[in-house]
């Protein structure tokens, strides 16, 4: 396959009568989730993850209104729902196991909004979605070197010698995101990366997750509580901040954030990934042993407890970079995903989905044979339309983790949290639950609350687009028709003199006999 240069932006004969081909990069959330969408299109996509296998880690999500639609129009809402726990609140408690103060999501949510929050457990949000894309679409143990990202297409080398060809590379890979730094790289060479996308990647804090076995409520009696008890503690000069949450499985998930300082995080340093992993949690666990939790019983009681009902496999720890890179696309490689937003603001993973909604509507309303210029206004329109939402939480991000922080900032942040008037809190609530993106390719989700969701503009758009795509076509087949049928008529016309001429010298040959 030849990849031209972009000033070169010519049309491949093999684009030509067919819908673009995508290449994800990366079956993390972003990823499963732009496939699950694509592959309730026509679309053609592959995806492509470095690990041997797909291992979900992590610990609890909570999801809610902004994420409600897409997944009833997906078919899977009243599965994720009844796998989660309702939750209403934040208890923010002290390392002596008392609530200072609660942060209420509002007992309105199903009336205002259309749906309940809930809490599910990462890696059963991860299987549900999983099961919605074919395992031939999977490609595993496909470690991406490099790529070339042209007019006429893009492709991909893989650390196994092989290479794929595509019409358009997502890059879905976390952090440290192959497809990015490729991406970027080729942008500097070009003089073309803004200076701020070449500083490194900050980061600040490791986050150490997990999930236990299903508990007796006997041991662990907040599990009785028929709404997830989504418990935060604040360390008390320490530099740590913890999160624990009952599911509906009877197990607990938790979260322990590490902030950094500039020894501890030349230390991080070394255990640096974009990926979950187990292979570097070993010493944190022995740091964070002895922290307290609450259980509403005295069984269990500490961090350690909560590791020690946990498989050892699905203890994990990575390290977390906290920056909102200005470039997302150049040519036909786009990003997506969460893998820059601080855990302790926890809408990673309603942003990967949207990104991945967002990016599947302008996807599916290119025309079936789009030219570098279509892609490249699609992924315009795609950024366009994320950075305000984007920006928003990654800012929403840091004040989360300023409140978990020590020092007089925190406590300040902390201060002003909890004494917040009701009517602010309410209006914070209203903004973050109102975008609420679905697919413009599958029927519509009405709002179902007394607030309206955010006008979301790849569906206003792309419906149109995809109208004007439908005109065109039907236009390009009223034109090859007409076509055919003057060849037809053409051929059927020297058909006949041919018979007549066959017919003559028939005729002549026995005339001479």
């Amino acid at each position: 396959m030849e990849i031209n240069p972009e000033y070169m932006n010519m049309e491949s004969p093999n684009l030509a009568n067919k819908r673009p081909k995508v290449l994800i990069i990366g079956a993390g959330l972003a990823g499963i989730t732009l496939a699950m969408l694509l592959e309730k299109t026509n679309i053609p996509y592959e995806i492509f993850e470095r690990a041997r296998a797909v291992k979900p880690l992590g610990s609890a999500i909570f999801l809610n209104s902004t994420t409600a639609k897409v997944f009833k129009q997906c078919g899977i809402y009243d599965e994720l729902f009844a796998s989660g726990k309702i939750t209403r609140c934040i208890q923010i408690a002290n390392e002596n196991r008392e609530i200072e103060y609660i942060m209420d999501y509002g007992e309105d949510a199903l009336k205002m909004f259309g749906s309940h929050g809930y809490i599910l457990s990462r890696p059963k949000l991860y299987g549900i979605l999983l099961a919605q894309v074919p395992k031939e679409r999977f490609h595993m143990n496909k470690k991406m070197l490099s790529m070339e990202n042209g007019g006429n297409g893009v492709l991909v080398r893989f650390s196994d010698g092989t290479t794929e060809e595509g019409d358009i590379l997502v890059g879905a890979d976390g952090a440290y995101s192959a497809v990015r730094q490729n991406l970027y790289a080729k942008l500097k060479k070009l003089n073309k990366l803004p200076k701020s996308d070449a500083l490194p990647l900050p980061y600040s804090t490791t986050c150490l997750v997990g999930q236990t076995r299903p508990l007796d409520p006997e041991d662990f009696p907040n599990l009785k509580e028929k709404t997830c008890q989504f418990i935060r503690i604040l360390g008390d000069h320490k530099p740590y901040t913890w999160t624990f949450f009952t599911t509906a499985a009877n197990t607990v998930c938790f979260s322990i954030i590490e902030f950094l300082d500039d020894e501890t995080r030349k230390l991080s340093d070394t255990f640096r990934s974009s990926e979950w992993g187990s292979d570097a949690a070993g010493a944190m666990i022995e740091q964070v042993r002895h922290l307290p939790i609450i259980s509403g019983g005295d069984k269990i009681t500490t961090v350690g407890d909560l590791i020690d009902l946990t498989p050892r496999e699905y203890v994990s720890k990575v390290v977390y970079e906290e920056k909102l890179f200005k470039t997302w696309h150049h040519m036909r490689t786009v990003l997506i995903g969460d893998g820059n937003l601080n855990p302790a603001g926890g809408s990673g993973a309603a942003n990967a989905i949207h990104d991945a909604v967002t990016l599947a509507n302008y996807i599916n309303a290119l025309p079936t044979q789009p030219s570098v210029e279509d892609i490249q206004k699609a992924f315009k329109d795609y950024r366009h339309e994320r950075i305000p939402w984007v920006t928003e939480a990654f800012e929403s991000s840091a004040v989360f983790r300023t409140m978990v922080e020590t020092g007089i900032k925190a406590k300040m942040v902390r201060y002003v949290s909890k004494n917040m008037p009701s009517f602010v809190n309410r209006k914070m609530l209203i903004r973050m639950a109102i975008n609420q993106p679905q697919c413009s390719f599958m029927p519509l989700i009405p709002d179902a609350g007394t607030h309206k969701s955010a006008n979301q503009m790849s569906v206003t758009q792309t419906l149109k687009m995809i109208e004007e795509n439908k005109r065109h076509d039907d236009t390009n087949a009223k034109k090859r028709a007409a076509q055919l049928a003057k060849q037809f008529a053409v051929a059927e016309k020297d058909r006949e003199e041919r018979a007549e001429e066959i017919a003559q010298a028939k005729a002549e040959m026995e005339r001479r006999l």
